[in-house]
């Protein structure tokens, strides 16, 4: 029994020192978050884009799309509309065309998903007649926020080659799913994006809603046709020197998933592509880091292996469990044999302990403080707020699960349902 203590002790020790030296890395960033400077908003629109919307089978939301972005407050010569019908089987390319949009249709059977399309879209762009200074990628469910391209324009006049936009929800009073999403997104905004734009190191791409200079996607290539397209790019960036910037102003609303199983399925999918990525790439940026004495590379490094991470912080409070009930097993048998009460110690304040308690605060304190930052936080948020520690516990089982299947690379087509006008939501917001 002593021996195994001793190694149950060791293990978590050493896990939790990990652990804690993440957590504290991750909340000392996430105050800089906290503050929110006033921009310009003088620049005037002289970029050209080329808005790229893939799509597989989305007939039900797809014109939403398009007509949000028609109606962008942004020269209307500066920009185009392209509609990527991706091994589409139903009306999306017809209803694309009718909103106005230009179609291009794609079939591969063999390399199928979000990332093969934008490779084979970007081929084609840079092969018309008609040049564009950046293109910007969205997803079929997405909407636009009207001053979207204006702050794109004025983050690239500000010299950065690849903008992120501020990632919102179009459902977050759906269900209590789509509650725990919008929380989710809406404080890794502020703690994170805004966070890293504060301190000047580089934004992480979140999937949709961003936009890149033509000139470095011929650079560097576009490449990343794994299942997080988005995460391979961004490592890719920061290994070439590159900052990815930071749009607060700039929103795109898109749909979250209505029940825990496709839920499930979905972030299952991003573990699998942060798995991947990160075999191939965390060494290479901590190789960066170290070389060059680089914060960006090593922030890129420890945020591509958030799979890893989660499990750790899960296998850290399953085995200071074990351990304390083992303990309190102990001095149970002393307290039978005859030993004094009070040398029971259950409470043992070690980094765990501190780890837990860091959480709670985030939990109960700090994360609302943030949704009232952001305007947030209303009577139903708040109730999916008291069951968002369900939604964030199921990440441990959903990081095994994406760390064993890390080399299947079968895209799983999330379905969209939610068709929603721009004029409503901001309305809403």
């Amino acid at each position: 029994m002593d021996i195994l203590n001793t190694i149950l002790r060791v293990s978590y020790t050493a896990l939790t020192n990990v652990v804690f030296v993440i957590s504290m890395y991750y909340l000392c960033i996430s105050f800089f978050g906290i503050y929110r400077k006033k921009e310009n908003n003088d620049t005037k629109p002289v970029k050209s884009f080329a808005l790229l919307v893939a799509a597989h089978n989305e007939e039900t939301v797809i014109q939403d799309i398009v007509v949000s972005l028609k109606r962008l407050d942004y020269p209307k010569e500066l920009y185009d509309i392209f509609v990527i019908a991706d091994n589409c089987s139903d009306n999306t390319a017809l209803k694309a065309r009718e909103a106005g949009a230009i179609v291009c249709e794609r079939f591969n059977k063999t390399k199928k998903g979000k990332g093969y399309a934008l490779e084979w879209m970007f081929d084609r762009l840079f092969k018309m007649e008609k040049k564009y200074d950046s293109v910007v990628i969205f997803d079929a469910d997405n909407l636009a926020s009207k001053n979207f391209l204006k702050e794109m324009n004025k983050k690239l006049c500000e010299g950065y080659k690849v903008v992120q936009g501020y990632l919102d929800s179009k459902n977050p009073t759906d269900t209590w799913i789509t509650g725990s999403y919008s929380i989710s997104f809406w404080t890794s905004n502020r703690m994170f994006q805004l966070s890293r734009r504060n301190l000047g190191l580089s934004n992480q791409l979140g999937g949709t809603g961003f936009c890149i200079d033509t000139t470095i996607l011929k650079e560097l290539g576009w490449g990343a046709t794994c299942l997080t397209e988005d995460l391979e790019f961004t490592c890719k960036l920061v290994l070439n020197g590159y900052k990815v910037g930071w749009a607060h102003e700039a929103v795109i609303y898109d749909e979250k998933p209505l029940g825990l199983a496709q839920s499930w399925w979905q972030r299952k999918r991003w573990m699998q592509g942060f798995a991947d990525v990160s075999s191939r790439y965390f060494f290479k940026l901590l190789k960066k880091a170290i070389k060059e004495r680089s914060i960006t590379a090593l922030d890129c490094a420890l945020y591509s292996i958030q799979p890893i991470v989660t499990i750790l912080l899960g296998l850290a409070m399953i085995l200071s469990g074990i351990d304390k009930g083992m303990n309190f097993m102990g001095q149970l048998d002393k307290i039978q044999s005859g030993a004094v009460l009070n040398s029971l110690n259950v409470a043992q304040y070690n980094l765990i302990t501190i780890v837990a308690l860091l959480v709670g605060i985030l939990q109960f304190i700090y994360t609302p403080f943030i949704l009232v930052l952001e305007k947030k936080l209303n009577f139903k948020i708040f109730i999916y707020y008291l069951l968002y520690p369900v939604y964030a516990i199921t990440w441990l089982p959903i990081s095994i699960q994406g760390i064993i299947d890390r080399n299947k690379k079968e895209w799983s087509h999330t379905v969209h349902t939610r068709s929603v006008n721009i004029t409503d939501l901001e309305k809403v917001n």
